[in-house]
């Protein structure tokens, strides 16, 4: 009999970031098939190491080297999964990265296993089809297709207004216009091959919500609070400076989990962990940014592990192989600020007496993280970890995606006021030093 395998499709550093993953199908004997668009070179010396993650994966398949588009990933993931079900009995498939979603949903349709669904899959992968099947929630926008950029004649652009691309993450390519000439502009700067959108700007606190679902009823639902580059850009940029796991008490956590319930119901969202982000507007009303069928980015997974004690990517699996899961309430509250930093290149980072005892440590920007362990719910307002997220000699310019962004901390406390406080004290102490250039 051929033996057992689970499929993990996403970024290899994503995947290599979470070994509780790799803990979780080694401890059930499964053999682990990387569908990935990283890189192979990087890849393959990594799964030489045998102190490294990745030399647990048993097979690779490297998808979209040559275009990188949408039907390369899923014509080169059929292709791996044809070739790997001759082989072994695949009883798992997880999506842990953005553009993988679609080809993941559709393997684990094609095996009858859990999976968000088919309609979840799809739509969670195109804003354009989002705003289409959750006209509830959604902006108003207007769709211009790949190939043409250009605005209808008569057509309303409410300013000001955000201009996105329909298949990107990371806020990569998201901007603010302010009139048709700005907008112009922009459009002009996509490639024709993209789907843009052009909708109404959403004033409003910006929050998400993961939810753990199986057999299509919410196992673990909680929101999340951030914070953006918005201000200090003049509401030109949007890359997330902060995460708070859970959201300090208010009254839009009734509303955020509410709507998300009906978002996933909508989409008859199956099996699996979605992270939808939202705006509550001037209104109350919550209004959908965008739907995710994947595990959340940035450092949001280790933010519930110090949150609630216990770690998500377990009861991830469990999900995607059928078993019984679940999740503790949060019993701490847990932070993720990126610092801000002066444009330049990097030299140092500082960290004063302020916070007696603690080092920063330099992951870089292809690096695995340290294992941040949780605290016990009476424990004081601790700092857990300051990474490096950068080389030192790299250049740092002005954050407008994620990948710019340079270091970052990880905070808990039993209160979101204790929080608040530790963090002006991260901020009074870490220093990013630039030189110019």
């Amino acid at each position: 009999m051929n033996p057992e395998a689970f499929v993990l499709a996403g970024s290899f550093l994503a995947v290599c970031r979470a070994p509780a993953y790799f803990e979780e199908l080694h401890a059930r004997d499964l053999k682990i098939l990387l569908i990935t668009p990283s890189p192979a070179e990087q890849a393959r010396r990594a799964a030489r190491n045998r102190e490294h993650p990745a030399s647990g994966i048993e097979d690779f398949a490297f998808v979209g080297a040559g275009s990188g588009t949408e039907d390369a990933f899923l014509t080169e993931a059929v292709n791996a999964a044809r070739a790997w079900r001759g082989r072994y009995r695949i009883t798992g498939v997880l999506a842990a990265g953005e553009t993988q979603v679609e080809p993941a949903g559709l393997l684990a349709d094609a095996l009858g296993l859990p999976s968000p669904g088919l309609r979840a899959s799809r739509t969670c992968r195109s804003k354009l089809l989002q705003r289409w099947y959750l006209p509830e929630f959604a902006p108003r926008s207007l769709a211009l297709p790949s190939g043409s950029h250009t605005l209808p004649p008569g057509t309303a652009v409410p300013y000001p207004a955000i201009v996105k691309p329909c298949g990107r993450h990371s806020s990569s390519g998201v901007v603010s216009v302010d009139g048709p000439e700005d907008l112009r502009q922009h459009l002009a700067g996509y490639p024709a091959s993209e789907t843009v959108l052009v909708e109404e700007r959403v004033i409003g606190q910006e929050y998400s919500v993961e939810s753990l679902v199986q057999k299509g009823k919410i196992l673990f639902s909680s929101v999340t609070r951030k914070e953006t580059t918005e201000a200090a850009s003049g509401g030109r940029s949007f890359v997330e400076l902060a995460h708070s796991v859970p959201a300090p008490p208010s009254g839009a956590d009734a509303i955020l989990l509410d709507a998300t319930r009906r978002v996933l119901e909508e989409l008859d969202f199956e099996h699996g962990i979605s992270h939808a982000e939202w705006r509550i507007d001037a209104t109350g009303r919550p209004v959908l940014m965008e739907v995710a069928a994947r595990p959340p980015g940035d450092g949001l997974c280790v933010l519930y592990h110090l949150a609630t004690g216990a770690p998500l990517e377990p009861e991830i699996i469990r999900v995607a192989l059928g078993e019984t899961a679940g999740y503790p309430a949060c019993s701490r509250y847990a932070r993720q600020i990126y610092l801000e930093h002066t444009p330049g290149i990097l030299r140092e980072v500082e960290i004063s007496a302020e916070l007696p005892g603690l080092t920063a440590e330099w992951v870089g920007p292809g690096g695995l993280w340290p294992r941040i362990a949780p605290g016990r719910p009476d424990d004081p307002a601790t700092v857990r970890a300051v990474l490096v997220h950068k080389n030192r000699g790299d250049r740092l310019d002005v954050p407008r995606s994620s990948e710019d962004r340079a270091l970052s901390v990880f905070l808990d406390a039993p209160d979101p006021q204790t929080l608040d406080r530790l963090e002006q004290r991260v901020r009074r102490a870490v220093t990013i030093h630039t030189d110019p250039g």
